[in-house]
């Protein structure tokens, strides 16, 4: 082999992750191909996929409709049709007629007769393999033969034994690792490949259980480090005490006893001098926002500044003017920092922050800039988690001057996190759940409506106007372009101008200036505007209690848990408010379900399940669980109970088999682990 071609080989096993023959090990089968037997002719039928031996007694090259070599083969039971629309002069004379081959395809009806499209030719001296052939997912350019002589040196090369004692196999009733694997790569004729196809066969049990233990050891062991850490010790004293208190009696409404739970377990985290690593959720509006003020106080009374970070300006921006009204008036120094900001403004406010002055830091991604230094930083909230990279908030976590100590971290979440979630993904974090909502808040009524009704919805937001209410028109989210999506929400707001005159409309996008979104949410929570039409940009953050009517157009473009967060933005006063989902005809299955499912609860948590149910983790991890990267094989919404097994089979290796939980870790982790320990 040329040094270009052994080059370009490489790229394509590189391409493919298979870096070490343990990658090759772990480079499991799509399907199998049985070419243990032959079968006859006669009996085969469409959509099976088989092997036949024969005779060929004519091939030819047809012109039309296209160039094409087609071939018949027979054997003592009948004839078959084989097609090659794309072919070689090689081929050409292997079809020659009186030779005699097997051929591996599927077969397909059609217009003369059964036939194969580009089957496989296997010379008929060639012996009978005694295992099911297995096709492997591959790349451009790699063919299946060679990706199989990888796997095979593998097999005969890499250490199979077990990394789990003999006594918890046994008791869990696991196939030994070499067993699951060489029936995963190399099955004998009469396994159930639709158990293997399906990954309910045992083997597949074995691995899944090993990918999500070695999950969970790593997760623990990223606990474990983080509890070796040093971090500032905030105890519970006179000063934190009265601030808190006095922020607690300056409060409009009574905690609600989930809220009044979580602050204690805060509070609790911080008297501690390893880190905090908790994870706050609740969902739409049940108040987590006065309980991040509530630990922001504590850490403050004891000397400290908070830094409390959101992905949008908007959201900041409503952060920063509740933390204003309520610690503000406390003698709390707070600063702003933004990329609106003007030079002057910011220079002030990063110097606030460098000298100590600036005791509570709200601010956007710009908070982990260079330049913003703290002087004494011992508490991050960062809201929206799953908006951050884990980058993002490792850097704000950082800014503690003094090295030695690592910043306690407080991440809010108002998207719910599902049981088998919180089991893997999360399983290195302390979660706190709101599983409240605050008293006097009414049920958002949730109405399905056909876009052919727009004009009673226009003649609904005109009533609501008329009643002394605000309302949202949310425009449709358009995927493919942010342009697009922009001239929808202003298309939209025209077409509402000319058809209400009598109602005040603001607009409002991801595209317009800092300064200029501030207005108009200004405007808008203070009344000066009956109605705002937007893009997703008002998906989280905006509080209006005044706003009792939501409508959402083309609806069934939104994800589930977009929905969930959009129709969260009324309902937080103690006004009746509804939300319409105005949908577009015809509906996708997965889009009528997701409506329906919208309709039927408010309840987060089942959203958030039906979720991951529909679409899978990715929406509801984001960017940040690293912990992902370690599932290739198990499925998070059909293997919930592997999941508990791992978990307890973790707290067992881990107490009493330190060893093979390391061993286990080494097998399947290679170093990804490490990066939980960030």
């Amino acid at each position: 082999m040329s040094r270009s071609a052994a080059d370009a080989l490489e790229r394509k096993r590189r391409k493919l992750g298979l870096l070490t023959h343990q990658d090759a090990l772990l480079h499991l089968p799509l399907r199998y191909e049985d070419e243990t037997r032959i079968m006859p002719i006669a009996r085969l039928q469409p959509g099976m996929s088989a092997q036949v031996e024969g005779e060929v007694r004519a091939a030819e090259v047809q012109v039309r409709p296209r160039r094409q070599l087609v071939a018949t083969l027979t054997d003592d039971t009948g004839s078959l049709s084989l097609r090659y629309l794309n072919f070689y002069p090689s081929q050409r004379a292997q079809l020659t007629p009186g030779k005699r081959w097997r051929v591996l395809g599927e077969v397909r009806g059609g217009l003369f007769g059964l036939e194969m499209i580009h089957p496989r030719l296997v010379s008929v001296e060639a012996p009978l393999p005694d295992r099911l052939t297995p096709v492997y997912p591959t790349t451009q350019g790699l063919q299946q033969r060679t990706l199989r002589g990888w796997i095979r040196q593998a097999l005969a090369t890499e250490d199979l034994s077990d990394t789990l004692p003999d006594a918890v196999r046994q008791q869990w009733h696991l196939l030994p690792f070499a067993d699951a694997i060489r029936t995963l790569h190399e099955p004998p004729p009469d396994a159930d490949t639709g158990a293997l196809v399906e990954h309910r066969h045992p083997a597949w049990q074995r691995i899944k259980l090993d990918e999500l233990l070695a999950q969970q050891l790593a997760l623990a062991e990223a606990r474990a480090h983080r509890r070796a850490q040093r971090a500032p010790v905030l105890p519970e004293s006179i000063d934190t005490a009265s601030l808190s208190e006095r922020l607690l009696a300056s409060l409009s409404f009574t905690l609600t006893a989930a809220q009044q739970r979580v602050v204690a377990e805060i509070r609790e985290d911080l008297t501690r001098p390893w880190p905090m690593q908790r994870l706050l959720q609740g969902d739409v509006g049940s108040g987590k926002t006065v309980v991040a003020a509530l630990a922001a106080a504590h850490a403050i009374a004891a000397g400290g500044q908070v830094a409390l970070m959101a992905p949008t300006e908007i959201l900041a921006e409503q952060h920063w003017l509740k933390m204003h009204d309520w610690l503000a008036p406390l003698g709390v120094r707070l600063a702003w920092i933004a990329g609106s900001l003007g030079v002057r403004q910011r220079r002030a406010e990063l110097a606030a922050v460098a000298s100590g002055e600036a005791q509570l830091v709200v601010g956007t991604q710009a908070l982990i800039q260079d330049t913003v230094q703290f002087a004494n930083l011992v508490l991050a909230i960062s809201d929206e988690q799953h908006r951050f990279g884990v980058g993002q908030r490792l850097a704000l976590r950082q800014k503690q001057a003094d090295h030695s100590l690592t910043v306690h971290q407080l991440m809010m979440s108002a998207t719910p996190i599902p049981r088998t979630l919180a089991m893997t993904a999360f399983a290195d974090l302390d979660v706190s759940v709101i599983d409240t909502l605050p008293p006097g808040r009414q049920a958002i009524i949730t109405k399905l409506v056909n876009n052919e009704r727009r004009l009673e919805v226009m003649q609904r937001i005109r009533q609501a106007v008329a009643d002394g209410r605000q309302a949202y028109w949310v425009c449709p989210l358009v995927e493919e372009s942010e342009a697009l999506q922009l001239q929808t929400a202003v298309d939209t707001h025209a077409t509402l101008v000319a058809a209400l005159p009598d109602v005040r409309i603001g607009l409002l996008h991801g595209r317009l200036e800092a300064s200029a979104k501030a207005e108009v949410m200004a405007a808008f929570a203070g009344g000066q505007l009956d109605l705002l039409v937007a893009t997703t940009v008002i998906e989280v953050g905006v509080d209006v209690p005044n706003a009792t009517l939501m409508v959402i157009e083309h609806a069934e473009r939104f994800g589930l848990a977009q929905l969930h967060q959009l129709r969260g933005r009324v309902g937080r006063g103690r006004a009746q408010s509804v939300c319409v989902l105005m949908y577009q005809t015809p509906l996708s299955a997965l889009a009528r379900e997701r409506l329906r499912c919208l309709h039927a609860t408010q309840d987060g948590f089942a959203i958030a399940q039906r979720d991951l149910e529909l679409r899978g983790p990715g929406e509801l991890l984001g960017v940040r669980q690293s912990g992902t990267e370690l599932l290739r094989f198990a499925d998070l919404v059909h293997d919930d109970s592997i999941v508990e097994h791992a978990r307890q089979i973790a707290v067992q290796l881990r107490h009493d088999y330190p060893e093979a939980a390391q061993q286990h870790l080494a097998r399947w982790a290679r170093g990804r682990a490490d990066f939980l320990k960030a």
